[in-house]
């Protein structure tokens, strides 16, 4: 197995684990805006278009735990995950606390912890039912409408779209596949260890976007933040804040990293 890496700028270990969308162009943007202050790390998840792995693991959330381990090196890095990539992020922090500087992750989709669990459960059931009897784009229309996602986003012309971006889209119908068959219904599902994290929440911010209030991609962090006595700090934009406005985003970022490294 390879992992498609990225590292751009010096200083401090700042590593971003993308979602389902498997690709951390998604990154790019505004993590030109830290690289003068860290050293960057994107990375596309294994078994995503740009990550090819020959078998799946029987625990991928553990293998991607590991490799964001593996990532970080030998000094204690910054960790900021998305949407899968937050629970991701979670789980490093949860089973390597020794590992992380500080984890931020932003909107992640842990449907275990809710209280309306086999409801949203169920949603995400119907929406792999659809992929598996429709394809992935009536799938995906359903759960963007499920979760609120519905406006996030919107697409550009072709013609409009930067060289990377375009080739990011292009790897799009594998991703989405390979998300839903092995990541939709199952990461959602995982139990985190809340005592293990409770033991390390000095080092935990919960990020959501401040588009997403009331929306399913907030509620987790939520109740996270409830039980783990952790506040919920509202970045800009909604689920693809970083993506939406990464100049403010990047700010806001370096801002909470500079607090965590002066206490």
């Amino acid at each position: 197995m390879s992992l498609y890496t990225k590292r751009i700028g010096s200083g401090p270990t700042l590593l971003f684990v993308v979602g389902g969308n498997g690709d951390s162009t998604v990154f790019e943007q505004a993590a030109a805006q830290l690289a003068d202050r860290y050293t960057v790390v994107l990375y596309d998840r294994a078994g995503f278009a740009r990550s090819p792995i020959d078998a799946i693991p029987a625990d991928r959330l553990a293998a991607d735990v590991e490799d964001a381990r593996e990532l970080l090196g030998d000094e204690p890095g910054y960790v900021v995950g998305s949407s899968s990539g937050a629970i991701v992020t979670l789980e490093l922090l949860a089973k390597y606390p020794s590992a992380v500087q500080l984890a931020v992750p932003h909107e992640p989709p842990l449907i275990s912890v809710l209280p309306d669990r086999d409801d949203w459960l169920a949603r995400m059931d119907r929406v792999y039912d659809l992929f598996r009897s429709d394809g992935p784009d009536v799938a995906m229309a359903l759960f963007r409408k499920e979760v609120g996602l519905g406006g996030e986003a919107p697409t550009p012309p072709a013609a409009e779209l930067p060289p990377v971006v375009r080739e990011m889209f292009e790897r799009m119908a594998f991703n989405v596949s390979f998300w839903m068959e092995h990541e939709l219904r199952q990461y959602p599902r995982h139990e985190l260890d809340l005592d293990a994290l409770a033991d390390s929440k000095g080092k935990l911010v919960l990020a959501s976007g401040v588009e997403s209030r009331g929306l399913l991609p907030y509620r987790p962090n939520e109740v996270l933040s409830d039980r783990l006595g952790v506040d919920v700090v509202e970045f800009p934009g909604g689920h693809l804040g970083y993506l939406q406005h990464p100049v403010e985003f990047a700010a806001q970022l370096h801002e909470l990293l500079s607090s965590a490294a002066a206490s």
